[in-house]
């Protein structure tokens, strides 16, 4: 009897445990679409067009052309779907991470992960939020690439995108295109920011003696930033794929046949420095987007436990 209660309160502490990580996760990326949709409109534009020799003629021509309102195009979208992929990510690294330490503590193992671990456990949270990230990213590229005129405008918002690619394509192949090239971006992507995040957090409270929750807020989101440039030069060529293939037409218009054939007219088309494209305003953009999610989530979770 004692052990079944012992069993519940240890699985409720578990479950209690997950729902913070969801909840500090949400608030992490309201705050991350709200520092980033600017330099992401301008990031996907150079990555699916010739149209701009630069980030800076990119952005000054949505300015001039589309105004300033332009730059938060398509941001409903992920404002309601970033918010829970963020959740989801941070809800998945934290159930993974609890997992990893209980199967080294059974093989009388440190607890404590090792870093092939947190990069693990940050790939298993990439491939979870990839089954949303997905279509939500597929509906903001198409929102935010569409023309500005009115009257050649043609997704009426983000759930008329979504109707409009699902009777193109279907589900598999139109709302979620370029779903395995997303796919292998996560893993890659967030297994490389968790590992970053926890070694230089890791490392700093190692250095200075201290506990994590001591570590100032200002180290937190100084070191968010830089797992999150580490996140886009672990990742950013796939995610030039994963832009062009979304941006891709139907039928007779599709350029791409699949993953490997865009990688492939990617290459003939621009060489190796095509898979680069816009990673200037990626990079600028990542470090305050990275810095704003992880301090808004650490000092979130700091707070409600």
């Amino acid at each position: 009897m004692a052990e079944s209660i012992a069993e519940m309160e240890a699985g409720s502490s578990k479950g209690l445990q997950t729902a913070k990580d969801l909840f500090s996760g949400a608030a992490g990326g309201i705050a991350q679409v709200l520092i980033g949709q600017p330099f992401d409109i301008v990031k996907v534009r150079l990555q699916t067009s010739n149209a701009y020799p630069s980030a800076l003629s990119a952005a000054s021509s949505i300015l001039k052309n589309e105004g300033a309102l332009a730059f938060y195009k398509g941001t409903l979208t992920p404002l309601l779907g970033i918010g829970a992929c963020v959740s989801i990510q941070f809800g998945a690294f934290g159930f993974a991470k609890r997992y990893l330490e209980n199967l080294n503590t059974s093989r009388s193992l440190p607890t404590t992960l090792s870093y092939s671990q947190y990069y693990a456990a940050g790939a298993f949270a990439g491939v979870a939020n990839s089954v949303i990230s997905g279509p939500i990213e597929h509906v903001r590229i198409r929102l935010q690439t569409q023309p500005h005129d009115p009257t050649r405008r043609l997704y009426n918002g983000p759930w008329d995108c979504v109707r409009k690619l699902v009777k193109q394509g279907g589900v598999s192949h139109g709302l979620y295109r370029g779903e395995a090239v997303t796919i292998i971006r996560e893993a890659q992507a967030y297994g490389v920011w968790f590992l970053t995040f926890e070694w230089l957090m890791n490392a700093d409270a190692a250095r200075n003696k201290i506990d994590r929750k001591e570590v100032p807020s200002w180290k937190v989101a100084f070191y968010g930033g830089l797992a999150g440039e580490a996140l886009w030069l672990a990742s950013y060529p796939f995610d030039v794929v994963k832009s062009k293939m979304q941006t891709d037409g139907f039928g007779a218009d599709q350029k791409y046949k699949n993953m490997r054939d865009c990688f492939r007219q990617v290459y003939r088309g621009s060489g190796v420095m095509g898979f680069w494209r816009g990673l200037g305003p990626t990079l600028l953009r990542a470090m305050p987007v990275s810095a704003g999610t992880f301090a808004v989530v650490e000092m979130t979770m700091r707070a409600i436990n």
